[in-house]
């Protein structure tokens, strides 16, 4: 089991542009403080759906009949409190490490 004790970055955190927290997608690294770091990619539903739709104008993905991302976590906001709420739920359940990947030291 993980200890706990971590901190959590954010990518959107760090974009100048207004994050939409009900369509967006962001990058979040866990370091947790013996130095492990994890991550994941966090959709909103609706930004899926926005992606499958361009997907569809510009032909990727089989003209959006699939999308995929690795270590994708789909949520209802994009938002500190929701990650920060979502994690700890998956750290409490025994899931955490099966969600995010860990990333190289």
């Amino acid at each position: 089991m993980l200890n706990n004790d971590y901190d959590i970055w954010i990518e959107a955190e760090q974009w100048e542009d207004v994050l939409d927290v009900h369509n967006d997608n962001t990058d979040v690294i866990v370091e947790f403080k013996n130095g492990a770091r994890w991550g994941a990619s966090f959709f909103t539903y609706s930004n899926i759906s926005r992606l499958v739709e361009k997907n569809r104008v510009t032909g990727e993905c089989l003209g959006g009949k699939y999308y995929w991302s690795s270590d994708m976590v789909l949520i209802d906001e994009i938002s500190r409190k929701r990650i920060e709420e979502v994690i700890n739920y998956l750290i409490c359940e025994g899931k955490f490490e099966v969600i995010f990947l860990k990333i190289s030291e």
